[in-house]
């Protein structure tokens, strides 16, 4: 094994990323090593590289928590893996198991956790730690590419939509359909979920239909709450927020029905308009939704290893990062960008 790793490493918040040649971590204990072999890009890592959020992550850093691979090295006290392995590592990194949170399977609201690719360095890189205790166990045949998005795009939207409780044959709304919305969709069809979905791109409101929405519509539109009330029979069951556009969590209010819920996994900036009085006399709900636990991650694996839920991904060498943040800025980024580090290797 080399000295060294490729790696693209933040050095400063709003920089572009720099490619070096890095030492290669070493599993310390409890910790595995696992070579990369696809690491998704996710809107969070530009959040990262940028420092857009009130706690930071501290340069110099690698970001990246969509890495699936193969285990290499075990770290001590590992025994319930093996070398060569597939593993797929998310965004939590790890957390105390200790807390009300941890011992009630809400891991990740654990107020002393870790994440890949921000308070630990993450994908973007040949090899990156994982603890074992929350590494995602995938088949030695799986497609790294097509699974590496359901390490965060997969497993944040599928907790969005259990976070609706939505049932199975009522309507859920997905507002935006990028590289978070597209899956979401998958997710709701497969969850018998019936799929409004918004967004005020065309390109996008026809792959939503493509991928199964039963209703497409222009956020733009005059008529686009109208539209969703009307066709669900009074408004959503449950809407599912994914765009970065305060507009869209304001729309979100106006659309859901009587004793529905609002999830939201989209953080853009700013703040956005709750009238109050619509919400406690529809009694609303909004609620935040963070990535998912363990099991949620497991459960939204099974649906991808099942055929029901694809990603689609287009493949691209580490070098290009800055060119792909640029586009994910521009909003130009369909589907899920995704690090191939099949090919290439570190120095000696």
């Amino acid at each position: 094994m080399s000295k060294l790793m490729k790696a693209a490493v933040v050095h400063e918040f709003t920089k572009p990323l720099k490619i070096e040649c890095v030492p290669i971590p070493v599993p310390g204990p409890g910790e595995i090593l696992v070579k990369v072999m696809a690491c998704g890009v996710c809107h969070t890592d530009l959040h990262a590289a940028d420092g857009d959020w009130p706690v930071k992550p501290t340069p110099p850093f690698i970001p990246g928590h969509e890495a699936a691979g193969v285990v290499v090295e075990l770290g001590p006290g590992v025994t319930d893996f093996e070398k060569g392995d597939a593993v797929g590592v998310a965004w939590l990194h790890d957390a105390c198991m200790r807390c009300e949170y941890c011992q009630t399977g809400w891991e990740t609201l654990c107020e002393h956790q870790h994440n890949t690719g921000y308070s630990r360095d993450g994908g973007f890189a040949e090899y990156v730690i994982a603890s074992a205790a929350f590494a995602a166990r995938l088949p030695k045949d799986v497609d790294f590419t097509a699974i590496s998005p359901i390490l965060c795009a997969g497993v944040t939207t599928y907790k969005g939509l259990k976070e609706t409780e939505a049932k199975p044959g009522e309507w859920v709304a997905i507002s935006g359909i990028g590289g978070l919305g597209h899956v979401a969709i998958q997710y709701a069809k497969a969850m018998g979920l019936k799929v409004v979905a918004i967004d005020i791109s065309a390109d996008k409101l026809n792959m939503a239909q493509d991928l199964g929405a039963d209703l497409c519509v222009n956020a733009r539109d005059d008529g686009a709450i109208d539209q969703v009330i009307a066709a669900t029979g009074g408004g959503a069951h449950g809407v599912l927020v994914t765009a970065v556009s305060p507009a869209a969590f304001s729309q979100a209010i106006k659309m859901v029905r009587r004793k529905g819920t609002i999830s939201l996994v989209g953080l853009p900036p700013g703040e956005f308009e709750t009238p109050i009085f619509d919400i406690v006399l529809k009694r609303i709900t909004i609620r935040g939704s963070i990535v998912g636990t363990r099991r949620d991650l497991e459960e939204a694996i099974a649906f991808a290893l099942e055929g029901k839920v694809k990603t689609e991904t287009k493949r691209a060498p580490v070098e290009d990062i800055n060119d792909i943040f640029m586009r994910l800025k521009a909003g130009k980024v369909d589907g899920r960008m995704v690090l191939d580090f099949t090919h290439g290797t570190g120095e000696d």
